[in-house]
């Protein structure tokens, strides 16, 4: 049985925290689980994506334009 590692992510360790620095998408619709100056907790990440808790309380992917970094 293979487990889905992405499911796991919710409850796993965050690794950094980003905050939005805006939601103004050309194709896909995320001004409605993501706010600007919020700040979300990164669970997992690629090269294009964080994969982060967004405001619906699921984890979501996103590209990284849509953040900065919190150091």
């Amino acid at each position: 049985m293979s487990v889905m590692i992405h499911k796991q992510w919710e409850t796993g360790a965050t690794i950094k925290k980003v905050e939005c620095i805006h939601n103004e998408a050309k194709k896909f619709v995320v001004e409605y689980v993501l706010t600007p100056g919020k700040v979300y907790d990164v669970k997992n990440e690629t090269e294009e994506f964080y994969f982060l808790i967004d405001n619906s309380g699921r984890i979501g992917g996103f590209y990284k334009f849509y953040f900065k970094e919190i150091s």
